[in-house]
């Protein structure tokens, strides 16, 4: 059985992505190493992704190596150059962003793409990562993010469907949601939509899964 690491900046990451695991690849054994000091420490440094925070990325992976993982995801979108490095280090091992499988998906899928984010810096940092053939419409589920902080999953939810439902009737074929802590939301935009709804833990575990087998792990 492959085992993977699942490694967290955000405690509202942890839950989605395990629940994806478990359903869709349950005999894949998880670990998951959370450490919610590495947003609020790249916020209150100024320094950007120093060789501090590089550090401390390869130091998780190391331990997640350690334990002997097979692949490692990351959940942290915000950390992709010390993400990229640590797949250029443990090379050929999978080592995934938590965007690019969903964003590679979203790019096969028909357009215009609806992308959907709780968190508006989101929607300035993702849309680059997609092909520049990508039509993309954005839109911003305001309030969402803070009505889940506070335990209000029911209201989360249906923002970011009332999103969905705006971006299907401004002419979107498909429905891509930024965040892990958002998946939860899929069902209810496929309801209020009728799209095909792409999620990042949904392309990510599918996408672990492929590079595994294609290693013949």
């Amino acid at each position: 059985m492959p085992r993977i690491a699942l490694i967290h900046a955000l405690s509202h990451s942890v839950d989605p992505i395990n629940q994806a695991m478990a359903s869709d690849w349950p005999e894949a054994t998880r670990m998951n190493l959370l450490d919610d000091s590495l947003s609020a420490d790249l916020a209150a440094s100024g320094r950007g992704l120093d060789e501090t925070m590089n550090r401390r990325f390869r130091d998780l992976a190391d331990y997640a190596v350690g334990t002997g993982a097979d692949a490692i995801l990351f959940t942290c979108s915000a950390f992709g150059p010390c993400i990229e490095a640590v797949a250029r280090h443990y090379a050929p091992m999978p080592v995934l962003k938590p965007n690019e499988a969903m964003v590679a998906d979203a790019a096969g899928a028909p357009g215009p793409i609806g992308l959907i984010a709780t968190f508006g810096p989101t929607l300035t940092s993702m849309p680059p990562e997609f092909p520049a053939s990508a039509t993309l419409q954005c839109a911003l589920a305001e309030g969402a993010l803070d009505a889940l902080n506070r335990g209000d999953a029911e209201t989360h939810d249906r923002l970011i469907a009332e999103q969905a439902g705006r971006l299907q009737a401004a002419g979107c074929k498909t429905i891509a949601l930024a965040q892990f802590s958002m998946a939860r939301a899929r069902g209810l935009c496929e309801e209020a939509t009728g799209l095909r709804v792409l999620t990042t833990v949904g392309s990510a575990v599918a996408e672990l899964k492929r590079r595994l087998a294609a290693a013949g792990g």
